[in-house]
Formats: structure tokens, sequence, C-alpha cells
């Protein structure tokens, strides 16, 4: 299952997403952690040392091994980030990606890919997105399902729009600050995402006490599913000081299981998928690839292929 966690600058979505993965791990899932967003900063919250290799730097590389023997795509430069697999295409696996020569190891045991920040060379000149194409490209070849975890800590607010990244996912998870901010970016990510089918529950974080919670239930409504309350121990690992899963607070241990279980209740609906996959490729090939690479990339959906894992 692939999950995203989103949210205002600020908000958490990086230490929670860090909590999840961790607690995921720690039930004996299979799980890579993605940091995709434009402040890498989720390798810190893990506990490594450095981060790992970025993913964007090797862009032609992951490019060349996922086209494979695609006869649509004749070569790296005519594959963009929106390219959807065909027949011919490599797809991987979520063993696959933690095994992937660029996926760092967590003092958990779990591993990590980034997409890398920007270089002196990128200043000025490249946008952001051009940076998690790579992990766009991988996702659109995964094969993915229940009992396994992709968790992508997101590009900060709105900006996951960006790009068709954002319908990569089973489950987004909205984390929100009781403030009027951190609403108020959960409202423009729910409308964006009402177009999409995009499943999104809100987790509110930073939580102080019942009036906290009342908050957002009054301006999230249905959409809240649980909260993180304001924990020492989550200080304590922010900080970069000793942290095991054990310090948490009941509470908020509690949190993490109900996340689990609301991803776990989702369906993988592959056509949906599939069909987002192409409208998103021929949009962006009509916006801005075709003139990029000369070529008509609508060729490049291949209307025979079929998403997810082989029939038996």
């Amino acid at each position: 299952m692939r999950v995203a966690f989103v949210g205002k600058g600020g908000s958490g979505k990086t230490t929670i997403s860090a909590l999840f993965a961790r607690y995921v791990a720690g039930r004996g899932a299979p799980v890579v952690a993605v940091d995709a967003d434009i402040n890498q900063h989720l390798s810190l919250v893990l506990g490594l040392d450095s981060p790992p290799e970025p993913l964007g730097a090797h862009l032609t590389e992951i490019k060349d091994f996922l086209r494979g023997d695609n006869p649509r795509i004749p070569s790296a430069d005519a594959m963009v980030k929106t390219t959807p697999p065909g027949r011919g295409s490599r797809l991987v696996s979520v063993k696959d990606l933690a095994e992937h020569r660029y996926a760092a190891p967590t003092p958990e045991g779990f591993r990590l890919m980034a997409t890398g920040p920007f270089n002196d060379d990128d200043l000025g000149v490249a946008c952001y997105h051009s940076k998690v194409g790579a992990v766009e490209l991988l996702l659109n070849h995964l094969v993915d399902g229940h009992g396994e975890y992709v968790v992508v800590d997101m590009t900060a607010g709105s900006d996951s729009f960006a790009s068709g990244l954002f319908t990569r996912f089973d489950l987004t998870f909205l984390v929100a600050e009781p403030t009027r901010q951190g609403v108020g970016v959960y409202r423009q990510y729910r409308d964006y995402a009402a177009d999409y089918d995009v499943p999104l529950a809100v987790v509110g974080n930073k939580v102080h006490g019942p009036s906290d919670v009342d908050f957002l239930r009054e301006h999230v409504g249905d959409d809240l599913l649980t909260w993180m309350e304001h924990s020492s121990a989550v200080r304590a690992m922010e900080q970069g000081r000793a942290f095991s899963l054990d310090d948490l607070e009941p509470a908020n241990s509690d949190a993490l299981a109900v996340l689990l279980k609301h991803v776990d209740e989702q369906e993988k609906d592959w056509v949906r998928f599939g069909r987002q996959a192409a409208e998103f490729h021929l949009r962006n090939a009509r916006a801005w690839a075709n003139a990029r690479t000369g070529l008509d990339l609508a060729g490049q959906v291949d209307p025979g292929f079929v998403y997810g894992p082989p029939a038996a």
C-alpha cells in the first residue's frame, strides 16, 4: 500500500511519517520510506547519519531501467516523469525498492529513499518537481499489495498538486495543526483532491487538549481520523536524543494504530490508478513534454497494458 503524508510546512508531517514507518516496520511488515519533500529532513528524524544517495541525481539511470524493452519508449530521453508502464516495461516490487542501490538502511532495519535537495546548478533555474520525477516514475511502475508499505513524506502544502504524484497513493494523510492555517491547507487540499478520487484522512497534530480536538472537528468534520497529542518523547526524537516507540505516550501509540488500521482497510484500485496515470501523462505531454522531447508522447500510453499483479 502507498501512503502519503502531506500538510502545511511545520505541521509535523515528516515526524508523523517517520513514526508511522517505524510503527509499521516494528510489526514485521516490509516498509520503504521515501523523502519527497524539498526540505530533506526524514533521514534526520529516522536517525541516519547522512541522507541516502539522491534519486534525482540518477534519473537517466532509473529511466533506462524502468523502460526495459518497451517499444513505445525508444530511449531515456523520450521518457518523462509521467511516462506510464507498458508491455515490456520493468515493474518493481516493494522488495525491489528495499534492495535498490539508492535505498539506505535505517536503524530500525527498513529502508529509506530520497529525491535529494536542490544543488547549486538548480538554484534559480529548476523546478523541484523535476527532482521528484524519479519517485513518480517508480510509483508508476510499482506493483504492491496489502501487507507491504511505501510511506512518502511529500512536499508541503498544495505544491503536491504541481504533478500527478498526488494520485499515486492508496491513501493520503493530511497532517493538520489545530490552527486556522492548518485547516486552511486541509480545505485547499480537499478541494483539489475531490475531482480525482484521492482518499484523504486528516491527522491532527500538536494537540494540547479537548478544545484543540473540538476546533479540528468543527473545521474538518468526518475527515478527522485521529490526532497526536503534544509529546515530550517526540520532541526528544526531533532533537536527536535517544528514542524508541516504547517512549511514546499511550494515546499517541493508539493514534498510530488507528492510521495503520485505516490504511489496511483501503482497497487497491488498479483501474483508477491506470486511468489517472494515462490522464496525467497526456496532460503533461500536451502542456510541455511533447515540445521538450520533440515527440508525440501520447503514443507511450499502451492500451493493452493491465495494471496490478499478473492474473493467477
